[in-house]
């Protein structure tokens, strides 16, 4: 006996309820998933690792047209290291992945280390499209973010 299954599905994303009842089409949209890894140092004082996952959650409350999903991911000390968040985006699905180094400067973290972490992710993720875009501390409004911080006296 043969029996018909439909198949339906509701996304959610942006402020629009997107209804399929193809599997092609739910299929393309998730198979053009594009996840943001906010890359911190990490810390061994976990309260820090715990402000970067917040700072992630946070920018998901902006939801970021470009983005899907924001993950958190750590150079050192704390988990996910960036070759495990690269691997949780690929096993989410996703097709592209913007990395956004959570640096004021351009040391050797951002010059070599963060490149390399990335190069021996990238491997094991052969399909997965990874950028880097710049380091934070490279935007020109630093400055005025730390006017305004240094004025916030509690």
């Amino acid at each position: 006996m043969k029996k018909n299954v439909v198949f339906m599905a509701c996304v959610v994303n942006k402020d629009r309820v997107k209804k399929y009842s193809n599997f092609d089409y739910f299929h393309y949209y998730i198979k053009n998933m594009h996840i943001l890894l906010l890359v911190a140092h990490g810390s061994r004082r976990e309260e820090s690792n715990i402000e970067i996952e917040s700072l992630s959650e946070k920018i998901s409350t902006l939801k970021p047209k470009e983005f899907d999903k924001v993950i958190p991911a750590f150079l050192e000390f704390a988990s996910p290291s960036i070759p495990e968040a690269i691997k949780e985006c690929a096993d989410l699905g996703a097709t592209k992945v913007t990395i956004l180094p959570y640096f004021l400067s351009a040391g050797v973290h951002i010059t070599r280390d963060i490149p390399n972490e990335i190069s021996e992710a990238s491997q094991n993720t052969p399909g997965l499209d990874i950028q880097i875009a710049n380091y934070f501390g490279s935007r020109d409004e630093i400055a005025e973010i730390l006017m305004k911080t240094a004025l916030d006296i509690k």
